[in-house]
Parts: structure tokens; C-alpha cells; sequence
């Protein structure tokens, strides 16, 4: 009888067992009257804060009063170590214009300049895959009226879009 009412008790506080997901999403649209191509990308911010304290030996404590003030250079330094674009076959690099806190998402803003047209994009993203092995980063793309999809991990971290 011990057995079943324990077995009733622990039942319900199981299935109520938090599962994390590791997902980022970034958003790419080629803007040909600025002939631009902007990105946004977003991670959640206890991920990337992790990620960042953990491949530059530092504690940024996120949206406290211990942020470090040079913040932007360690989220520029990670985006642009862990994601490259190549717009039709040629590796583009790109400017980090800032980024964005709101609730526990953290978005970052970059844009590709001087590009008039683009028939495909090439994406590599290795964000956060190091420190969560199940991360997932999706990139969808819209590019002359065109929508694409694609999800990368950390075994397919490269993924090409035609246009």
C-alpha cells in the first residue's frame, strides 16, 4: 500500500519536470533599397551570458548593477566568432549594431552593407553548441519576397539558401 500512495505522490511532481529547450533564432532579410542585409538574432540570456563568462573567463552578470559596461564588445567578439555569413559564395562580415534586453531574450542587431542583390546565402552558426550539445539555431531568411527555413546544429552547422 506504501508503495502505491508513494507512487501517487511522485507521479504528478514528475510530469511537472522542467525541460529546457536550447533554441536561437536568426532572422535574416536582405533590404535592397539600403542595400543591406540585416540580421537579428536572438538566445536566451542565462545561455549566452554562460557561453560568454565561460569561453572568455569572465562573469557578466546580466542586467545587474555588475554588468560590465564593455558588455558589447564580449557579445560582438562571441557573435562574430560563432556565426558567419557568406552572401553568393562570399564570406561577408558583418557590423554589430547592438544589442537589445527584453525579459530573458537578448537580441542582437547586425547588418551586412554594400550588397545590391543576393541570390543565396550561406549561414554557419555554432551559437551556444559548445556548452548545450543539443542547441538548435534556426535561420529564417527573406530575401527578394522569398521565405526559408533552415535549422542547424551542432553536427549541421552550415546551411545554404537559394533565392
Amino acid at each position: 500500500m506504501k508503495k502505491i500512495i508513494t507512487l501517487f505522490v511522485l507521479l504528478p511532481l514528475l510530469s511537472f519536470s522542467v525541460h529546457k529547450y536550447y533554441l536561437s533564432l536568426t532572422q535574416v532579410e536582405f533590404n535592397k533599397k539600403a542595400q543591406s542585409v540585416q540580421l537579428i538574432t536572438n538566445v536566451f540570456m542565462d545561455d549566452i551570458e554562460l557561453a560568454i563568462n565561460e569561453d572568455y573567463n569572465v562573469d557578466l552578470q546580466l542586467t545587474t548593477e555588475k554588468e560590465p559596461k564593455n558588455v558589447d564588445e564580449y557579445f560582438e567578439k562571441y557573435v562574430k566568432n560563432h556565426l558567419k555569413v557568406k552572401v553568393d559564395n562570399i564570406d561577408k562580415p558583418f557590423n554589430f549594431i547592438g544589442k537589445e534586453y527584453d525579459g530573458d531574450i537578448v537580441y542582437f542587431y547586425l547588418e551586412i552593407e554594400k550588397i545590391t542583390e543576393v541570390s543565396s546565402l550561406e549561414i554557419t552558426s555554432t551559437i551556444l553548441v559548445k556548452q548545450f550539445p543539443d542547441q538548435q539555431n534556426l535561420i529564417k531568411a527573406k530575401v527578394n519576397g522569398k521565405n526559408i527555413s533552415k535549422m542547424l546544429t551542432k553536427k549541421n552547422d552550415k546551411g545554404l539558401l537559394k533565392f
